[in-house]
């Protein structure tokens, strides 16, 4: 999951080919500063054949009576996010170009909204939120839901997002993620699954049990590659993350273990537009009801993180 300031490397994971002797580098790993839109031409930009295509969808006109005029005259929902968190926003292999399905999930919020185009913006992550109500009308970027952020912003829950191990296909190392002591992970710097490894291999040596070798690297492209060619036993990243990479790997990883230390993340929207909000919900409500919602994440390896409700700042113990 990110953490405050986001310190993740950006990363492309459309261009990734996993064997074990490719180059997760050669895709380019720009670091995403434009600060132009998407295009309307990329609704659905995903690499895979079978993404859903946006477009398809219409206006719901109790959904559209909903947005407030400004947004209507504009005819665009405006979105900001930090462009380095496949799949949910990453960039193109152009370096500009916002894709992911969070950037799908605007344009189709749009579209359900009455407006024209739901575009997204390259921004720093801690700048999103302070720029909500002026350049962004939300903000669309992984945001966790913590009590914290509810006192900032509005957050509209629509997805829930652990961290999930992946091993080589067949698991040739015989990694057991309930006893992973002994064993050598890889993780992606800057996440939680970073700081969460550590505190493991702390905790088997408190056990005097086998060490935990924990490898940070600052790709998870890089990290996963290792697994397939059997320099590391597994990797551990968020749940959508390995989803996707599964995908991407054409059968050479699998997922093992359930989903742990899961939470929801919404969509931020100004704790002074109530009627954005409420319109922002609706939409959401739509989209899971419909289906839709499973069918945009699905192009990205993460259909089952689909929540069913969504919820304006729901209750959260943290």
């Amino acid at each position: 999951m990110r953490k405050i300031p986001t310190a993740l490397a950006a990363i492309s994971l459309t261009a990734l080919v996993l064997t074990g002797c490719s180059d997760p580098d050669s895709a380019g790993s720009s670091t995403g500063t434009s600060d132009a839109p998407s295009s309307s031409s990329s609704a659905s930009a995903s690499s895979d054949a079978s993404a859903f295509d946006v477009t398809s969808l219409s206006a719901v006109p109790e959904i559209a009576s909903l947005v407030p005029q400004d947004i209507k005259d504009r005819g665009t929902l405006r979105n900001g996010a930090s462009t380095d968190y496949a799949p949910a926003e990453f960039l193109t292999s152009d370096g500009q170009t916002p894709t992911g399905y969070e950037v799908d999930l605007v344009k189709a919020l749009a579209l359900v909204m009455g407006l024209e185009d739901g575009t997204t913006t390259t921004a720093e992550f801690p700048t999103i939120i302070p720029a909500l109500g002026t350049k962004y009308d939300i903000g669309a970027s992984s945001f966790t839901i913590t009590a914290e952020r509810e006192q900032q912003v509005n957050l509209v829950s629509y997805i829930q997002v652990g961290s999930s191990y992946a091993v080589a296909s067949g698991n040739p190392k015989n990694f057991d993620p309930n006893n992973p002591c002994g064993a050598t992970i890889g993780v992606q710097n800057g996440t939680s699954q970073a700081d969460y490894a550590q505190e493991l291999a702390q905790q088997c040596v408190a056990d005097g049990k086998d060490t935990l070798t924990v490898m940070p690297l600052d790709l998870q492209t890089d990290v996963s590659t290792k697994v397939i060619g059997g320099q590391y036993d597994a990797t551990l990243a968020d749940s959508t993350v390995i989803g996707y990479t599964i995908q991407k790997a054409s059968g050479q990883l699998e997922q093992v273990g359930d989903v742990i230390e899961s939470a929801p993340q919404g969509i931020a929207v100004s704790k002074d537009d109530e009627q954005l909000t409420k319109a922002i919900q609706a939409a959401l409500q739509h989209l899971m009801d419909q289906g839709d919602l499973t069918k945009i994440l699905g192009s990205y390896g993460a259909s089952d993180a689909a929540l069913s409700t969504a919820e304006i700042n729901p209750t959260i113990d943290n």
